[in-house]
């Protein structure tokens, strides 16, 4: 079954509402182009209006990094799926590395969050992945898998296209040491055989998996050749529109090879 790739940059805790601005109007016309690709920007909450309002009649999807399940109530600092809906989101990430590792979230959050987007229609790109600690100690499938199937847990019936995976090795995030384009294959694939053991192969089939981790010009045509990699979750290169574009480009020549 041929997937859409998608190529998503993650700004992170980068640009000011004016950079925001910059971007995205040197970002849409280029992007326009892409056909046969998704273009996802997840960007900071505060230039989240004003991406969204620029993208409104564009095909680029403007997303969120973050937000909790609840939507209202007293939890001080947090932002809300309503929230998101108004200023024009509509995609999200959810259980991002740096949301496990710096802030604590476990599981069980991740995967009531991941239910809740799905819920609202807001499309959740679901970041799932080792540390070098588990990796090196041969741990690294007893704890993908497990992120993995407690998201299945918690959602009811949906088809494949209602999720999107991003497989993240935490070790390669920022560190400028990428998997291999094997490494990465291995891993989607395991992803997306299991899948297919809990949900069928319509499911599987339909679910699109990025690999995320010092994503590159240099490097993208490599992973986006491996069967089931699907595209790109990218930090520190989506920053560039130039770098971002050239990994859509990426993405757009390897559907059109495969």
């Amino acid at each position: 079954m041929a997937r859409r790739p998608m190529m998503a940059a993650n700004w992170k805790m980068n640009k000011t509402v004016t950079e925001a601005q910059n971007y995205t109007a040197a970002l849409l016309p280029r992007a326009a182009d892409a056909e046969g690709v998704d273009v996802a920007v997840f960007v900071p909450f505060t230039c989240l209006h004003e991406v969204g309002r620029m993208a409104e009649d564009s095909s680029v999807i403007a997303g969120a990094q973050n937000f909790y399940y609840e939507d209202s109530g007293a939890f001080t600092g947090e932002i809300s799926v309503p929230m998101l809906e108004d200023v024009g989101a509509r995609a999200v990430l959810v259980g991002h590395s740096e949301r496990r590792e710096v802030f604590g979230e476990n599981d069980a959050l991740v995967a009531r969050k991941t239910k809740r987007a799905v819920e609202a229609g807001l499309l959740p790109v679901v970041c799932v992945g080792e540390t070098k600690e588990e990796r090196d100690a041969g741990g690294m499938w007893e704890k993908v898998s497990g992120q993995v199937r407690r998201v299945l847990e918690e959602l009811g019936e949906l088809g494949g296209g209602d999720i999107v995976f991003a497989y993240e090795p935490i070790w390669a995030i920022g560190t400028g040491d990428t998997a291999t384009p094997e490494d990465a294959q291995d891993a989607i694939g395991r992803i997306r055989e299991l899948l297919r053991e809990e949900r069928g192969g319509d499911f599987a089939d339909g679910v699109r998996i990025l690999y995320g981790g010092s994503v590159k010009p240099a490097n993208v045509a490599e992973i986006m050749a491996q069967d089931d990699v699907d595209g790109a979750l990218v930090g520190g290169a989506s920053l560039e529109v130039d770098s971002f574009v050239q990994l859509v480009e990426g993405a757009g020549n390897s559907g059109e090879d495969a």
